[in-house]
C-alpha cells in the first residue's frame, strides 16, 4: 500500500544514535521515539545499507497499474492517431472497436494517452451564436436534402487554383462527391452532379448558399444549375445570406477536409484529386461520426429510389393555379397584358404557375420557387420581384 513517512530526519537520526549508544532495550527506544518496532527495524536496515540518505523521507509510487492500458493497445491508439491526426478520442475508440480490438479503454483514457504523448492540445473555446429559425426543409432520411458548396480555393504546387466541389447527404453525413475543379462555375459542376444523380439517385432538395453557380441575383435567385434541378424534380433550397450555420454540417465537413486532404496541397490537380478520393473513402467508410453513434456515414446511407430520368420535364402545378408558358425570350403574357420586362431567359418557353392572392394580385412560381407578385388594376400590370 502507498505510504509516506512524516517523521523528521533529525528524529530518525536520534533514533539511530540511541540504538547504537543507549543501554535501553530496542523496544524501549522505539517507545521513547513513538514508533513501532517494525518501523524501527526498517530505519535501522536503511541506515546500515545506505547511510544517512536511507533516512530521508520517501513517497511510494506503484510499480504497476492493475487497470492500466496494455502496451499493445497504447501503440494501437498512437498508430491510429498518427494515421488520422484530426480524429479525437471518441472516434479513435470507435474505430479500434470496429477493428476488433478487445478491452479498448474509455475515450477519457485515450485522451489522456494523447495528451501524455503530446498529440493533443486544448481546444480554444469560442462563442457560438444561437441557431436562427429557418424555412429549410426537415432532414430525417437519406436523400431528403443534399448540401452542396465550393470549399475555399487554394493554390496547388504547380500554381494552379483548386476549387473543391463537395456534395453531402445531410441526414447521414455521407460525402457523395469531392471533386477538384479549376473554375467554380456551373459548366464545370454539372457533369459531377450528373454522375452523382446516376450513382446515388435524386434527392428531394439541394441546399446551397446564395452564390454562383447554385443561385444568382436574378428573379427567384434562379441559375442555370437550379433550373436544371427543378426540371429533374429537385427543389433548390438556399440558406439565409450571412448564416453559414444553416449549412453547419457541411461546413464542419469542410474543416475536416481542409485538415486531412489539403495541408499541404498536392503538386497538381490530378494528385490533389487522388488525395480527395482517399479522404472520401476514409470519411465515409472508416471515420466514426459522433452524431451517428460513432458509426461511419456508409453504415447509414442508402441510395435514393428516384433514378435519374432520361428526359427533362417542366414542373407541374396544383389545380388551384393557372399556368402560363413564357415566350422564347422569357416574357410572360397574362390577363391580356404583356410584361415589358423579361421574367427570365433561363426559363424561356417554360411553364409558370399563377396562384391568386385576391382579385388583383397573383403569385408567380417556377416549380416550387416563388418568382414574383403581379398586380393587375385595369389595364395596368405591375410586376414585383420577391426574394
Amino acid at each position: 500500500m502507498p505510504w509516506k513517512e512524516t517523521r523528521p530526519v533529525d528524529e530518525r537520526l536520534r533514533f539511530i544514535t540511541l540504538v547504537n549508544e543507549s543501554d535501553d532495550s530496542f523496544v524501549e527506544i522505539c517507545r521513547q521515539i513513538g514508533i513501532s518496532r517494525k518501523t524501527g527495524y526498517k530505519w535501522v536496515t536503511r541506515y546500515e545499507e545506505q547511510g544517512l540518505p536511507g533516512l530521508l523521507e520517501r513517497v511510494s509510487v506503484p510499480r504497476t497499474t492493475p487497470h492500466g492500458t496494455c502496451d499493445e493497445l497504447v501503440m494501437a491508439v498512437l498508430e491510429l492517431r498518427k494515421d488520422h491526426p484530426t480524429w479525437g478520442p471518441k472516434k479513435l475508440r470507435a474505430r479500434l472497436q470496429a477493428l476488433g480490438k478487445e478491452a479498448v479503454p474509455a475515450a477519457s483514457t485515450i485522451g489522456e494517452l494523447l495528451r501524455r504523448h503530446g498529440l493533443i492540445r486544448p481546444r480554444r473555446r469560442r462563442a457560438v451564436p444561437p441557431m436562427a429559425p429557418t424555412r429549410l426543409g426537415p432532414v430525417e432520411l437519406p436523400n431528403d436534402t443534399w448540401a452542396v458548396d465550393f470549399k475555399g480555393h487554394f493554390a496547388l504546387g504547380d500554381k494552379t487554383r483548386c476549387h473543391p466541389l463537395t456534395i453531402t447527404d445531410e441526414a447521414t453525413r455521407y460525402l457523395l462527391k469531392c471533386e477538384g475543379l479549376l473554375t467554380p462555375d456551373g459548366a464545370g459542376a454539372k457533369p459531377h452532379f450528373e454522375r452523382a444523380f446516376c450513382e446515388f439517385g435524386l434527392p428531394t432538395r439541394i441546399r446551397s448558399d446564395n452564390g454562383a453557380p447554385f443561385a444568382s441575383a436574378g428573379i427567384g435567385g434562379l441559375s442555370a444549375l437550379s433550373v436544371w434541378w427543378i426540371r429533374l424534380g429537385i427543389q433548390p433550397e438556399r440558406i439565409e445570406p450571412g448564416h453559414p450555420q444553416q449549412n453547419g454540417r457541411h461546413e464542419r465537413m469542410h474543416k475536416t477536409l481542409k485538415e486531412d486532404a489539403t495541408q499541404p496541397p498536392a503538386a497538381s490537380l490530378g494528385a490533389q484529386q487522388r488525395a480527395f478520393d482517399r479522404f472520401r473513402r476514409v470519411y465515409n467508410d472508416e471515420r466514426p461520426h459522433e452524431a451517428l453513434g460513432q458509426k461511419p456515414p456508409a453504415s447509414r446511407y442508402t441510395p435514393s429510389r428516384r433514378s435519374m430520368p432520361s428526359k427533362l420535364t417542366s414542373p407541374e402545378y396544383p389545380d388551384t393555379m393557372k399556368t402560363r408558358r413564357l415566350d422564347d425570350k422569357g416574357r410572360l403574357r397574362f390577363a391580356g397584358q404583356s410584361i415589358s420586362t423579361t421574367v427570365s431567359k433561363l426559363i424561356a418557353n417554360e411553364t409558370v404557375g399563377m396562384e391568386p392572392i385576391d382579385d388583383e394580385r397573383w403569385r408567380m412560381f417556377y416549380g416550387p420557387v416563388l418568382l414574383a407578385e403581379i398586380t393587375i388594376r385595369g389595364k395596368e400590370l405591375r410586376f414585383e420581384r420577391v426574394r
